[in-house]
């Protein structure tokens, strides 16, 4: 939702700082080389998969849309999380469109961050990215108990720990035959990752890929 004040004053590029544009092209190149497989410390149940190391305009753009209410960025961004689902899906990582459904579910946010963020922008990209799409749908079907801390600045086993028993399932169907990708931000340690995905299997959801726009490790083929 754009305000007044975005209307009136044109938006630097979040990348580079360049003005006049929101995303400039030259930003938008460094999302276009398609998703890469990432090692996480946490070892999710299923592939985890990035469009890039976390730096650069990558970096930029998440921390725009994350601490500074960049909501225009959930457009470019979902755009280029669907062009790397649908890498996947050349690639055999996920069914074809004709086989299965995808449904996309962010990975869980604490309240009291959405409502800082005025709102979750994961949620965001992953909603534009389920638009572009083939047989695509967003299912915010997980969120973080008021109890689990912010994760900036802990270890991987504090992160572990943290959110530990405190991944909540939302009461959202999913399709049972459908390929379930979790969607993020920033890939750091898998632990969100890997507690998301056990909450979503006791529910009877398996999933098939971790997909998301930066990974603060070294992608195994990059």
């Amino acid at each position: 939702m754009w305000t007044l004040l975005d209307l009136i004053l044109p938006l630097d590029c979040a990348g580079c700082g360049a003005a006049g544009s929101g995303w400039c092209p030259a930003c938008a190149v460094t999302l276009a080389g398609g998703p890469v497989r990432v090692p996480a410390r946490s070892g999710p149940a299923a592939p985890c998969w990035a469009l890039g190391g976390y730096s650069g305009p990558r970096r930029q753009a998440v921390l725009a849309a994350k601490e500074r209410g960049r909501r225009d960025l959930a457009e470019p961004l979902g755009r280029a999380l669907a062009a790397g689902l649908a890498a996947l899906r050349e690639a055999g990582e996920l069914d074809p469109p004709e086989l299965a459904p995808l449904v996309l579910v962010p990975a869980p946010t604490r309240r009291r961050a959405a409502r800082q963020r005025g709102g979750d922008p994961v949620a965001r990209m992953a909603a534009v990215a389920a638009r572009h799409t083939r047989r695509a749908a967003p299912a915010v079907a997980l969120r973080a108990g008021w109890t689990t801390r912010d994760s900036v600045g802990l270890s991987a086993a504090q992160r572990e720990a943290n959110l530990a028993g405190r991944v909540i399932r939302r009461p959202v169907p999913i399709p049972p035959a459908a390929n379930v990708v979790l969607v993020d931000d920033v890939l750091t340690t898998g632990a969100t990752a890997a507690e998301s995905i056990r909450v979503l299997r006791r529910s009877g959801t398996p999933v098939t890929a971790v997909l998301a726009i930066c990974a603060a490790s070294r992608p195994t083929n990059a």
